[in-house]
C-alpha cells in the first residue's frame, strides 16, 4: 500500500507543473496591461513603463513564469493590488463557504441519485425506470442558472420559506445558515443526481446479472441483503469516481451559483478577480482550485485501492 501511494504521489508532480504552467499562460495571454489596470487612465508612459518593470512585465514569459513558480514554492501567491489583500488570506476566508456549499450538494446528489437507482436497478425495465430514467435525461438539459431562478422563484418569491440571496457564517447562527445554503446547494445538487443515479444504475444492473448473484439466490439470501451487499458495493467504484469528478463540476457550478446568490466563496471571488482583471487573485485562485482538484482524484485512486485490492496489487 505505501508503494502505491508513493507511485501515486510521484504522478503528481508532473500533473501539478503542468496545472500551474497552464494557468500562468492562460493569465498572461489576457488581453489588455495589468499596468494601466493598476494605474487607471490617467497613467503616462514613463509611470507605465516603470511599473511594468517593478512588476517584471518587461521579462519573457518563461521568466516571469520561473519567479513566480518560485514565489508559490515559498508560499507567496501575491497581493491583490485592488485590496491589498494576499491570495492565501482571500481564499482561505472563502473555502469554507464553498466547501460547504459543495458538502451540502453532493450530500443532496447522493441522497437524491443512490436511491434511485438502487430502485430502478431493482426494477429494471419498468414504468417507474423508464419515468426515472426519462427524467434524469431531463434534468440534465436544464442549467444550472435557470435551476437558481426557478428555485428562487418558488421557495423565496412565492412560497416565502427561504431567503433569496445573502450569507450567515456557521459559527454566528448554525440555523440561520442552513437557511441561506439551502436553495444554492439544491441547485448544485439538482444537477449531479442525475449522473450519479444513470451511472450507478448501470452498474448495478450489470452486477445483478452476475454469477454470484445467481448464487445468492440459490443460497436463499434476502433479496434486501443481495441487492445492498452483494450488488452495491461492486458497483462502488464508478460511484466514488462520479463523486470525485463531480467535485470538479460543482467547483464551476459554485462561479455561477454563488453569484446568484451571493454567497462570498471561491466562485464569486474568481469573478470578482475577472471583472476588475486582478490577475494575482485571479492566477492564485485557479492554481489553488486546479491543486484541490487533482488532490481530490488523488484521494479517490486512493479509495480505489482500499474498495478492490487488485488495484493497489497491481492485478487490476
Amino acid at each position: 500500500m505505501l508503494f502505491f501511494v508513493a507511485r501515486r504521489l510521484l504522478y503528481l508532480v508532473p500533473v501539478l507543473i503542468a496545472v500551474s504552467v497552464l494557468t500562468f499562460v492562460i493569465a498572461s495571454l489576457l488581453p489588455g496591461d495589468l499596468a494601466y489596470v493598476i494605474l487607471g487612465d490617467q497613467a503616462t508612459p514613463e509611470n507605465v513603463a516603470a511599473l511594468r518593470h517593478d512588476l517584471g512585465l518587461d521579462q519573457p514569459i518563461w521568466l516571469r513564469y520561473l519567479g513566480w513558480l518560485w514565489h508559490i514554492l515559498q508560499g507567496d501567491f501575491g497581493r491583490s493590488f485592488r485590496t491589498g489583500q494576499t491570495v492565501l488570506q482571500a481564499v482561505s476566508e472563502r473555502v469554507p463557504i464553498s466547501f460547504e456549499l459543495m458538502i451540502l450538494a453532493e450530500l443532496i446528489g447522493l441522497a437524491i441519485g443512490v436511491p434511485l437507482a438502487i430502485a430502478c436497478a431493482a426494477k429494471a425495465g419498468s414504468a417507474f425506470d423508464r419515468l426515472m430514467t426519462g427524467s434524469a435525461f431531463g434534468m440534465l438539459s436544464v442549467p444550472t442558472f435557470l435551476s437558481a431562478i426557478l428555485l428562487i422563484y418558488l421557495f423565496a418569491v412565492e412560497l416565502r420559506w427561504l431567503p433569496a440571496t445573502g450569507y450567515v457564517p456557521f459559527t454566528e447562527d448554525p440555523l440561520a445558515n442552513l437557511r441561506f445554503m439551502v436553495l444554492p446547494a439544491l441547485t448544485l445538487g439538482l444537477a449531479e443526481w442525475p449522473g450519479i443515479m444513470r451511472v450507478l444504475r448501470s452498474d448495478m444492473i450489470a452486477a445483478l446479472q452476475e454469477d454470484y448473484i445467481a448464487l445468492a439466490k440459490a443460497k436463499g439470501l434476502k433479496p434486501s441483503r443481495i441487492l445492498f451487499v452483494h450488488a452495491l458495493k461492486p458497483s462502488s467504484l464508478t460511484l466514488v469516481t462520479i463523486t470525485g469528478i463531480n467535485i470538479g463540476r460543482l467547483i464551476g457550478g459554485a462561479v455561477i451559483v454563488e453569484t446568484i446568490f451571493a454567497l462570498p466563496g471561491i466562485g464569486r471571488l474568481l469573478v470578482g478577480a475577472i471583472l476588475t482583471r486582478d490577475l494575482i487573485i485571479l492566477q492564485g485562485v485557479v492554481l489553488l482550485v486546479g491543486a484541490g482538484f487533482v488532490i481530490m482524484n488523488f484521494i479517490v485512486d486512493l479509495l480505489y485501492a482500499l474498495l478492490d485490492p487488485r488495484i493497489r496489487h497491481g492485478h487490476a
